[in-house]
């Protein structure tokens, strides 16, 4: 039998936001294990034990940006588990409502830095979050909450979690949330040519997208931001990142918006794309219009990019002012090359 954490003696209470969440994210989170050197995993003798989940991110991002933030998933009652649970409360995510399942052990998975970047190595089969199902989502039920986000990898964990995906994109199981959708393709769950219609299908359902244009380009054979809008008829907004070069919001009425990516020294890219998405969301939970917003999803994707970790404390309030002031002409004089998400 499993329970959600917030009803457990051991974890009582702990990470529950004060006032109820404004923005419920769903998805796995897993350990991830990496050679301390920095070289291949095939010659490592010693691993670095961390954390990562893009919905667990995207719900750090948006806490550290003062917002609060819950997480729904499940672990495994095992050591990972507890260690997942225990990071992502400590970065001001509410847990209350993961569950603990006793039968299923919590997801791994193993970086190998190489020559041609990061290649990752997934042990998720049969975990406890793929064992996510409608009925976890209905738990999550409390007044008030704004934001839903979810995410195309859990569409690939199993039956359940895509059912889960489908009840909450045509149920809105949230009464009065807006339902975000990142569509993080990955391929070493399932090949394009099987995800990119479920993928298309799904985010189709949503009201805000998040998508790379790469992405896009295998997934869907869309090679600009016009054509990814055009497949994407029904979600009020559409956002296209387009790595280095930047992002484009696309609403269904009214002009596109493109602002130019911050210039970084990229050390690993993992984790950008969940950052851009818990500024760009943060923003929009502000009320900011969609230029600041692309504009927040840049400040806070950079610190993450300049890190070999899957995520980075966002710039401080007042840099992120000055940096939302600037007049268009400014913002773009900052931007002369780098790299990005």
């Amino acid at each position: 039998m499993s329970e959600p954490l917030g009803s457990g003696a051991a974890v009582a209470g702990r990470g529950r936001a004060r006032g109820g969440p404004e923005v419920v994210c769903v998805g796995e989170t897993m350990v991830m294990l990496a050679p301390a050197d920095g070289g291949r995993l095939e010659h490592a003798t010693r691993l670095t034990v961390g954390v990562g989940g893009a919905e667990s991110n995207v719900a750090a991002g948006l806490a550290r940006l003062g917002h609060r933030a819950a997480w729904v998933s499940r672990v495994g009652d095992d050591p990972f588990g507890r260690r997942v649970v225990a990071e992502v409360a400590a970065a001001g995510v509410d847990v209350s409502l993961v569950t603990v399942d006793p039968d299923a052990p919590t997801g791994l998975y193993l970086k190998d830095p190489g020559p041609g970047g990061t290649h990752v190595h997934y042990h998720r089969a049969g975990s406890a979050a793929s064992r996510l199902g409608p009925a976890d989502l209905g738990r999550s039920g409390p007044a008030g909450v704004r934001l839903l986000h979810l995410s195309g990898i859990t569409a690939a964990l199993s039956g359940t979690c895509r059912d889960l995906l489908v009840s909450a994109l045509d149920g809105r199981t949230l009464p009065g949330a807006r339902v975000s959708f990142d569509v993080n393709h990955r391929p070493a769950l399932w090949p394009a040519g099987r995800a990119g219609p479920a993928l298309r299908d799904l985010a189709g359902r949503a009201d805000v997208v998040l998508v790379g244009l790469d992405e896009a380009a295998v997934l869907w054979s869309a090679d600009d931001p016009a054509a990814v809008r055009d497949l994407l008829p029904g979600p009020e907004l559409v956002v296209v990142k387009d790595g280095p070069v930047g992002a484009t919001a696309l609403p269904r009425t009214g002009p596109a918006v493109f602002v130019p990516a911050l210039p970084v020294d990229v050390v690993e890219p993992v984790g950008a794309g969940d950052a851009f998405a818990a500024g760009f969301l943060s923003g929009l939970l502000r009320g900011l219009d969609l230029r600041a917003c692309l504009r927040l999803g840049h400040l806070t994707a950079a610190p993450v990019l300049a890190v070999a970790g899957d995520t980075a404390p966002p710039p401080d309030p007042e840099t992120i002012a000055r940096a939302l002031a600037l007049s268009e002409t400014m913002w773009t004089a900052q931007v002369s090359g780098g790299s990005g998400r």
